[in-house]
């Protein structure tokens, strides 16, 4: 093992190591967090104890010292086991809404890939920016933004990819070339940045919305309504992704008449759209206005999977083409999220931690402000969705005693949970783009920090000038 690959497995270890005697000291001592209105019929001891799980578990999904499915899992064993809600009610907690809606969307964006949609659309978007490089690294930018607000955010990096690989040998452009990196960076902000427009681009908005709903009951976000107050961040940080890889990287931009051209060959080349692709694009077009206009009322999750099952009897896929498509240990992780968001909520600890944690008074707005910061570091090292999960609950209460919206604390930790440009590790388009090998990590974290301080400023912005006016107390 590289020597720094041995310091970073010895790092997690300690970590690890520490949240485990941290856990252990809580689990064997006599019980000091002591929640007001503890539940009836709840242990004395299952607010400290789930504390306990929370912290390390907290450090599994951290570190990922072990699969986050794995410690979705254990998260489901330990509660039941350590007396902090009963099997029952932890395992219910893994069928929640968030874990099915994302399993439809999952099979809708097999489908659309396994048909040769997914091509389609990407070379109709791509061929029309072929008019010079500028255009053509925008193009590859917003098309992987738009397509991130209805497709997850991975799939769209992963069926542009070889569209960009194949646009970059058509160009000849060597290892390292700057517009090369253009290109892959675009590509993957763009995915990364569409991805918070919606409930669609990853699984961080659904998991936040059932961890709302576990704390607050009867609140939630409709789809239209996400979109609408995320909308600024996503065009914002768009542009400025667009303009901060034309200033940032030199300007050596070549003649790009050979990719105009593949490009136009590729398009001629599709043909007509098969059936199974024109029933997909109608089946997808009904879905998406059903989550906008009754989403709300029937719920996202059913929707989603009323769509996945016409994708069956409606002839468009088989389950073996596109099984390997879905990311079932995501799902678990969010099971065992969700169930770890609602035990320390309804133990109580989570408020307890806040009163004693956070002094009175301070600023609502600076709660957020301080949330989105801290959302956007622990995204760069830690899954996106396991962010999300830790820092939510807290959050919640945090809101509480400053008596901010729930769904602007909610928003304001899950958009900017989604914002990684830093490492490769930090999100899937980052790691697919990083392949290329076109440009290295040292590369790949000092422009990456730069579009972070962009997006939290686009980010403080919006929630100050833009939330007020949708409703949202955010200040």
């Amino acid at each position: 093992m590289p020597l720094g690959g041995a310091k970073l497995r010895l790092a997690k270890v300690g970590i690890v190591t520490a949240a485990g005697l941290v856990a252990l000291v809580l689990l064997l001592t006599e019980p000091f967090i002591c929640p007001e209105n503890l539940p009836a019929g709840m242990h004395p001891a299952a607010p400290q104890r789930c504390v306990a799980v929370f912290v390390f578990c907290m450090a599994l999904w951290f570190t990922s010292f072990i699969p986050l499915a794995a410690t979705g899992l254990l998260v489901l064993a330990l509660l039941p086991l350590l007396n902090v809600l009963d099997e029952r009610a932890t395992l219910a907690l893994f069928g929640n809404s968030a874990v099915f809606f994302m399993l439809g969307v999952f099979l809708l964006a097999a489908a659309t890939i396994s048909t040769g949609l997914s091509k389609r659309i990407t070379l109709l978007a791509l061929h029309r920016f072929g008019g010079s490089s500028k255009r053509l690294v925008t193009g590859v930018t917003m098309s992987a933004a738009f397509l991130s607000l209805w497709m997850p955010e991975h799939a769209v990096a992963a069926m542009i990819y070889p569209i960009v690989v194949e646009t970059v040998e058509s160009l000849q452009l060597p290892k390292g070339h700057n517009y090369a990196r253009k290109l892959f960076l675009g590509l993957a902000w763009g995915a990364i940045i569409g991805g918070v427009g919606t409930f669609l681009g990853g699984a961080r908005a659904p998991l936040a919305l059932s961890l709302l709903r576990e704390e607050h009951p009867g609140v939630t976000v409709s789809f239209l309504g996400w979109m609408v107050a995320a909308l600024p961040v996503v065009v914002l940080a768009a542009l400025a992704a667009v303009l901060g890889l034309h200033r940032w990287l030199r300007d050596d931009c070549p003649e790009i008449h050979s990719a105009t051209v593949m490009l136009r060959e590729r398009v001629r080349r599709l043909g007509r759209m098969s059936g199974p692709e024109r029933r997909l694009a109608v089946l997808a077009l009904l879905t998406v206005l059903a989550w906008i206009t009754v989403g709300h009322a029937v719920g996202l999750a059913v929707i989603a999977l009323l769509s996945a099952t016409l994708l069956f009897f409606l002839r468009i896929v088989d389950w073996k083409s596109i099984q390997g498509y879905v990311n079932w240990g995501v799902l678990v992780m969010y099971g065992g999220a969700v169930a770890l968001g609602s035990a320390v909520t309804e133990t109580g600890a989570v408020d307890w931690l806040a009163h004693r944690l956070v002094p009175g008074g301070i600023p609502g707005f600076g709660v957020l402000a301080v949330l989105a910061a801290v959302a956007i570091m622990f995204t760069e090292v830690i899954s996106n969705a396991a962010a999300v999960a830790i820092l939510l609950p807290i959050g919640l209460s945090l809101g509480k005693l400053a008596g901010l919206d729930p769904v602007a604390v909610t928003m304001a930790v899950t958009i900017p949970a989604g914002l990684s440009f830093m490492l490769p590790i930090s999100s899937p388009p980052n790691a697919i783009s990083y392949s290329a090998g076109h440009y290295g990590v040292q590369l790949m974290a000092r422009l990456g920090v730069w579009m972070n301080v962009v997006c939290y400023i686009i980010m403080l912005a919006t929630m100050w000038l833009w939330w007020p006016l949708l409703g949202l107390r955010s200040w």
